[in-house]
């Protein structure tokens, strides 16, 4: 087994991707699409790793990240933000908000496993 791989994504379509696409590298998958108890869902289910997309119902992802980076639980742990806005500005945002990680919409399924892979513990 590769690790566990929280995904918070409100995009059906991107969670049915992603979820396929890591699920048969060896990974176990779980999804949450809502922004507003996102927090709260990856501290129960403790990831190894977090695939966070910035525009969510109810919060964004940068407010999310930042509130996981200043728990102890949750300080260190490695996320790769997605957004379908791939301007400098929004990596800015999303350097300063603590993500390992930034990745565009669209995206292949090989740059998703290899960054997924990257950001695995060792």
């Amino acid at each position: 087994m590769a690790g566990h791989v929280l995904l918070i994504e409100d995009e059906p379509n991107i969670i049915e991707a992603i979820r396929f696409i890591l699920s048969r590298a060896g990974w176990r998958v779980d999804t949450h699409s809502n922004g507003v108890d996102a927090a709260e869902v990856v501290r129960a289910r403790n990831p190894d790793i977090l695939i966070l997309d910035v525009m969510l119902p109810g919060r964004s992802g940068y407010d999310i990240l930042r509130d996981l980076r200043e728990a102890p639980e949750t300080k260190a742990l490695p996320v790769l933000m997605l957004t379908a806005r791939g301007q400098s500005k929004d990596r800015e945002m999303a350097e300063r908000a603590g993500a390992s990680r930034f990745m565009t919409k669209p995206f292949s399924n090989a740059e998703v496993l290899d960054a997924v892979r990257a950001l695995a513990p060792s």
